[in-house]
């Protein structure tokens, strides 16, 4: 089993930063992507970024230039570096794991970090 806990959320201004991180925990090594998924008042959730096993990582056109997502995997930490924020960028950022349970491929998810950007 893998447990997810995201943390880092906070109020900021418009074109302000802030660092959410996302901590795993359990059987961290059968970990392959993680990635951060948002979801906004009464929309969908939405992919973010991922950052694969071995580093690679790909953004959403929405957050690309803005975000950052990096892995350490001695840490087991995922972070999410973001960087000129904007008032659509206000949402619940959620930390999702893709991880491998026997034969089978599980995903996990974190319980969610508040982001409110200010306008």
């Amino acid at each position: 089993q893998v447990q997810l806990v995201e943390s880092g959320g906070g109020l900021v201004q418009a074109g302000g930063s802030l660092r959410l991180s996302c901590t795993a925990s359990g059987s961290t090594f059968r970990i392959n992507a993680i990635g951060w998924y948002r979801q906004a008042p009464g929309k969908q959730r939405e992919w973010v970024a991922v950052v694969g096993s071995g580093g690679s990582t790909k953004y959403a056109d929405s957050v690309k230039g803005r975000f950052t997502i990096s892995r350490d995997n001695e840490k087991n930490t995922v972070d999410l570096q973001m960087n000129s924020l904007k008032p659509e960028d206000t949402a619940v950022y959620y930390c999702n794991a893709d991880y491998l349970s026997g034969l089978l491929n599980r995903e996990v998810w974190g319980q969610g970090t508040l982001v409110t950007v200010s306008s």
